[in-house]
């Protein structure tokens, strides 16, 4: 049985906004995010819905709060659905990364797969991560519709993942937008991307991570 996988990006944060390194911190949806979480809530509020999971921090739960309120599914807080953690790197603006890790942070941008955040996770450690806890939750859902909201970096995974490509060459996939619609389906063990940084219901409302990421 088919299961169909919603992964939703978070609005737009308070952090996105300011041109820093999130990752764990638990950073807020800015004014901007929060009307882009309103219009994710009306884009689902006639759709399917069998399950909502979130990470559990506020930038992507309070994403989820009106899909919940407009399907009404209950939000399931995942922490493994979480951004990666990016140890020496959070809370630290893009440009003073260039300066301050000019091999590592590169090697970030030009060569994501291969990128290891000091003191915090390689990104092939993280995507097993992501992979096995999609994977878990797609298994348990088996011919639902299950929706996700998380972050730019575990989708990115997905998106990477779901078409055929080696994690190590991540590079080749774009990083999606903030509160985007990205649509998997799961069957027999593999993972099928139907749809991918899917914005129209955002009107004018459309942010993405800066080219210094």
């Amino acid at each position: 049985m088919k299961t169909t996988i919603i992964m939703i990006r978070h609005g737009f944060s308070v952090s996105n906004k300011k041109q820093f390194f999130t990752g764990n911190m638990d950073i807020e949806l800015s004014d901007i995010g929060k009307e882009q979480a309103k219009l994710c809530g009306k884009y689902f509020k006639n759709k399917k819905i069998d399950a909502i999971y979130s990470s559990d921090l506020i930038r992507a739960y309070d994403t989820a709060v009106p899909i919940s309120e407009a399907t009404g599914v209950e939000i399931i807080k995942e922490k493994e659905l979480r951004e990666i953690r990016a140890g020496d790197w959070e809370g630290v603006y893009f440009s003073e990364l260039e300066e301050k890790y000019p091999y590592e942070y590169g090697l970030w941008r030009r060569d994501i797969g291969k990128a290891v955040c000091p003191n915090g996770e390689s990104v092939k450690e993280f995507s097993k991560r992501i992979i096995n806890i999609v994977t878990k939750l797609a298994e348990e859902n088996q011919g639902k519709t299950i929706c996700m909201t998380t972050h730019a970096t575990p989708i990115r995974v997905m998106c990477t993942y779901a078409s055929g490509i080696p994690i190590d060459e991540m590079a080749k996939v774009q990083w999606i937008r903030n509160a985007s619609v990205n649509v998997f389906e799961y069957e027999n063990g593999s993972f099928t991307p139907v749809m991918l940084d899917y914005v129209e219901h955002l009107e004018n409302l459309h942010t993405a991570l800066p080219d210094n990421v």
